[in-house]
């Protein structure tokens, strides 16, 4: 039995945007994980250093970047909605024109 999906999919008009903007997060992101390998691997014993809470620096580092790329996917999110408003809104009023 098969099923068909009958919903129109609308066109994306703000997937190029959208494609660089997860670029630029995804370096962002690989600047910082880049930075705690580095650590890891250039002076390790940096990485037991007490730090905040009694915590070391390489599971307070860890939790961080967790916690940054968490909120990068809630910013990433954010933006991608805007670009799609606008694009959208952008293209109904040029097609209202014609």
């Amino acid at each position: 039995m098969l099923h068909k999906n009958d919903t129109p999919i609308k066109e994306d008009y703000a997937s190029k945007k959208k494609a660089r903007l997860g670029i630029i997060f995804f370096f962002i992101y690989l600047f910082f994980y880049g930075g705690f390998v580095i650590i890891g691997v250039v002076n390790y014993e940096l990485l037991a250093i007490n730090t905040v809470g009694g915590l070391n620096l390489a599971t307070f580092y860890g939790i961080g970047l967790i916690v940054f790329a968490v909120l990068l996917g809630i910013l990433y999110n954010f933006y991608c909605s805007r670009y799609e408003d606008n694009m959208e809104r952008e293209m109904e009023e040029k097609e209202a024109e014609l």
